[in-house]
């Protein structure tokens, strides 16, 4: 489909290769940190790879997509925090069922904000709850739903001195408007997630991205593992990831597997 695993390995052999001074190795840690929080008040840039191969009746189709996921936190009081996360995918996608041939192209944005206070509360836990919108701006119609939807979304987790970060975040997205010619959204989103840190800002983590189509009445669970380590290029602070999925259930027609990694820039505060 591309030359995807030469970036990933070049990327992910740089990163383990990287010596860090302790000054850098603790700030490192300190950004690993941050990255295993959703909420946390770090504004970054990830650009997450994937692919998923045995699509489609034939398991003969395979769809690559880059999420661009802009994460911006904003002060808006003494004690409360809001956080933007968007989500825009740009698909290449093949064979998703007989006859279907290629598209590429945007597909549709999901825009959330999460409100979270400042303060952990006294067992040291941190949430955030808030909008999610979902925006019809695919530029093919095999791409996106062609509908506008929205529903609450949620978050809550802990951050241990030992390096676990565990917790999970949600939503629940319904469709209001669109074309009428589509199906309608009722989506339920569970992402449990747990991860360790390593020291010298490397993590490896676990968690599934499950969807629950409440229209289809069908699981969509795939287990996600990963390994990510933060380092530099030149002056820039970044993160390299990179990973495997497995779909412990799918439609029939659904993907099997699967390879991800992600690259971020991170701008900490001065």
């Amino acid at each position: 489909m591309y030359s995807r695993y030469l970036p990933h390995a070049l990327c992910f052999a740089l990163s383990l290769g990287c010596v860090a001074s302790p000054a850098h190795a603790q700030n490192a840690e300190e950004l690993a940190k941050k990255l295993a929080n959703p909420i946390a008040s770090l504004t970054s840039v990830p650009m997450q790879f994937n692919y998923d191969d045995g699509i489609g009746p034939q398991d003969d189709g395979n769809r690559f997509f880059v999420n661009v996921q802009p994460v911006i936190p904003v002060s808006i009081s003494e004690d409360w925090n809001m956080i933007s996360r968007t989500i825009v995918p740009i698909v290449s996608q093949h064979d998703m069922f007989p006859g279907a041939g290629s598209q590429f192209g945007l597909g549709d944005v999901l825009q959330s904000l999460f409100f979270s206070p400042k303060a952990l509360t006294a067992n040291g836990w941190t949430w955030g709850v808030g909008p999610a919108l979902l925006l019809p701006t695919a530029t093919d119609d095999l791409l996106g739903a062609k509908k506008w939807g929205g529903g609450p979304t949620a978050v809550v987790l802990r951050q241990t001195k030992t390096g676990w970060t565990y917790g999970a975040l949600g939503n629940h997205i319904w469709s209001f408007a669109g074309d009428d010619d589509r199906a309608d959204i009722s989506a339920t989103y569970l992402q449990p997630f747990l991860s360790k840190s390593l020291g010298q800002g490397r993590t490896v983590s676990v968690s599934l991205e499950s969807t629950y189509d409440w229209k289809g009445q069908q699981w969509t669970v795939p287990i996600n593992l990963g390994y990510s380590k933060v380092s530099r290029v030149g002056t820039q602070l970044v993160s390299y990831q990179g990973g495997v999925r497995y779909y412990l259930e799918a439609p029939d027609s659904g993907a099997e597997w699967g390879v991800r990694f992600t690259f971020t820039l991170l701008y900490p505060k001065k």
